[in-house]
Formats: structure tokens, sequence, C-alpha cells
């Protein structure tokens, strides 16, 4: 079965980083679009970045500017996310998440999802 499962999530203080692992298993990885993405309590989710089969296309939420860089190791089946110069509005749960289709930031496009890895920044 397929199984998306997040890591390195925690507290950190504003201006730090944090980056996020997403471990893939039981499927073929390298055949799929992956993405990141977040939800705030009482926020709807958003699509922070995604990053095609094979790396070379990746687009990012206007919210992020330039902070994030989204990755993947294919041979370790892995998708990493790179967060810089963290703010408190970046305080979420972050998700893991397999397209059905290309690189995109529609939620509804994405058809396997992990549990989700908690992110707190504070001022």
């Amino acid at each position: 079965q397929v199984q998306l499962v997040e890591s390195g999530g925690g507290s950190v203080q504003a201006g730090g980083s944090l980056r996020l692992s997403c471990v893939a298993s039981g499927y073929a990885y390298s055949g799929y679009s992956m993405a990141w993405f977040r939800q705030a309590p009482g926020k709807e989710r958003e699509g922070v970045a995604c990053i095609s089969p094979g790396g070379s296309t990746t687009h990012y939420s206007n919210s992020v500017n330039g902070r994030f860089t989204i990755s993947r190791d294919n041979v370790k089946n892995t998708l990493y996310l790179q967060i810089n110069s963290l703010k408190p509005e970046d305080t979420a749960m972050y998700y893991c998440a397999r397209s059905a289709f290309s690189c995109t930031l529609v939620g509804s496009r994405y058809n396997a999802w992990g549990q989700g890895t908690q992110v707190t920044v504070s001022s």
C-alpha cells in the first residue's frame, strides 16, 4: 500500500530553518509529481510547493516568497522541503502528497497523503 511518512517538523523561533522529509513506499515514487501542502487552524489547506517526477519543474505558492525549496531523491524515495527565514505565519501542519496528474498546487489532484508534521514558529 502507498505510504507517505513526514518528519522534521518542530518548534522554532522566527528566522530559523527546518528541513522537512517525506519517505514514500508502496509505489513507483520516481513516476509521480509530489507536493507539500499546509493547513493552519481555522484556515483552508494551501499548496506550498510541487515538483515533477524528475525534479526539472517546480512551482511555489506566492506566499513563501523564495524562502522554501522543494527537492527529491528518487533513489531514497524521499521528498524534502527546506524552509528558511521562518515566520509565525508559517505555523501549520505540513503534509506530503502524491499527484494523480502533473506538478500542481491544487489539492484535489493529489491521491495519496501523509499524516503530516507540525511546524510551529514563535516570534
